[in-house]
């Protein structure tokens, strides 16, 4: 056979593999861990006439992740008559009597001091399962994702600490399999650039700066024909001699047009530089790390009727650009982490409805089925930003309604 038959074959073989598995990557296929043919359940059917500690009855007591978690038959007999042995086909498949089986998850989690102490709910945790037959079929995730614990164990709201070893058993083995690919270091950029990129879930800005800092940044090459200002040569050289490697990871005059990248939403600026240290590097005045002060404010600041707190007056430009972008807003005047300075005027200070600035229009939330439960692209989070769908209740946007 002729070798150009051979390299189509092969081309053809490996291009029809890469599409399998890109289609079959795709479609959901969630896998139980064999207990979906051992035990017929429904958690649906079940949610309809018993809570969750009914069937789990251990897990209020239970301080560590095992086979005590599941239902016994005890529990089980409290509706069943588990005790009709012409009736076992009710529960379990042909006669298959084998104990279940228990998933080695590698973390060390204790359901009571959660469920007793921080009387956290669960479905708090476990979303979705009351949808669904078998907890692996519960979307969007079978189990609690790692971002759901960060809401909390995020070492900013003093509630938990992200210190890896208080859950993983071990910590050999964390990092994802996204990670592994051979050419992570050069594509990682675009996995950070993702909406729904969570990098600060285990990375702080120390692990860019092992790459992203001094000699080990993204580097250009000077020869005489590709010579990067400010540096000049000092003497002459050939054209391929290579005389000097400048670190950077923005372009030079970067410090003069990082604002139109901020402005345009092309860069995500706070991935590696934190508003009030690095940003006060340079805008602040007479040694005072403010942003809001003469000298570094916006000239929109400066207009007259920028801000209007009369009542009913809609309350100048800034309602105006607030509207258009509130993220921009945000940028600057949330430097704690919390609800933004808006909230220094946008609230009852004394009881009297109709005398304080006005934050949402008359009868915004007519219902309490919004979007804010379960989206993150909810419109509430760009002023709310310190929370997420997944927040626990009785903190924060979530505590404003959910005690």
């Amino acid at each position: 056979m002729k070798p150009k038959y051979i390299y189509l074959i092969l081309t053809l073989a490996i291009t029809g593999f890469l599409a399998f598995n890109a289609f079959t990557s795709g479609q959901e296929n969630p896998k139980g861990n064999g207990n979906e043919k051992i035990i017929k359940f429904s958690h649906k059917v079940h949610a309809d006439v018993t809570d969750c500690q009914g069937c789990h009855s251990k897990a209020a007591t239970s301080t560590e992740l095992g086979k005590d978690l599941y239902p016994n038959h005890e529990n089980c007999g409290s509706c069943h008559d588990v005790e009709d042995t012409n009736n076992c086909q009710m529960c379990h498949f042909d006669e298959n009597f084998e104990p279940l089986k228990y998933r080695n998850s590698g973390l060390i989690f204790n359901h009571s001091f959660h469920i007793s102490e921080q009387k956290l709910e669960c479905q708090g945790c476990h979303k979705g399962i009351e949808q669904v037959d078998y907890g692996f079929q519960a979307k969007p995730e079978p189990y609690p994702p790692m971002s759901l614990c960060n809401t909390c164990h995020n070492n900013y709201k003093d509630i938990a600490t992200n210190e890896c070893s208080l859950c993983h058993v071990s910590t050999a083995i964390l990092r994802p399999l996204s990670h592994q690919t051979g050419n992570f270091r050069k594509t990682h950029k675009f996995d950070a650039l993702q909406a729904d990129a969570n990098c600060n879930m285990c990375h702080d800005n120390t692990s860019c700066q092992e790459c992203h800092v001094g000699n080990n940044m993204l580097t250009e090459k000077n020869t005489e024909n590709n010579f990067y200002a400010p540096y000049t040569p000092t003497n002459s050289f050939d054209s391929k001699a290579q005389k000097q490697q400048i670190t950077r990871v923005h372009d030079l005059n970067y410090v003069y047009n990082h604002g139109t990248d901020l402005k345009g939403k092309t860069m995500e600026c706070q991935t590696c530089h934190q508003i009030e240290t690095f940003c006060a590097e340079c805008h602040q005045n007479a040694g005072q790390r403010d942003f809001s002060i003469p000298g570094v404010m916006p000239a929109s600041h400066r207009r007259p009727n920028f801000m209007i707190a009369a009542p009913h007056s809609g309350g100048g430009e800034h309602a105006v650009y607030a509207k258009r972008d509130i993220e921009s807003c945000a940028s600057c005047h949330d430097v704690q982490g919390g609800d933004p300075v808006c909230m220094r005027c946008h609230m009852d200070s004394n009881g009297i409805q109709g005398d304080n600035a006005k934050t949402h229009p008359a009868n915004f939330m007519h219902d309490v089925h919004g979007d804010w439960h379960d989206s993150q692209g909810s419109v509430c989070y760009n002023c709310h930003t310190s929370a997420t769908p997944n927040s626990p209740k009785g903190l924060g946007f979530c505590g404003y309604c959910h005690k």
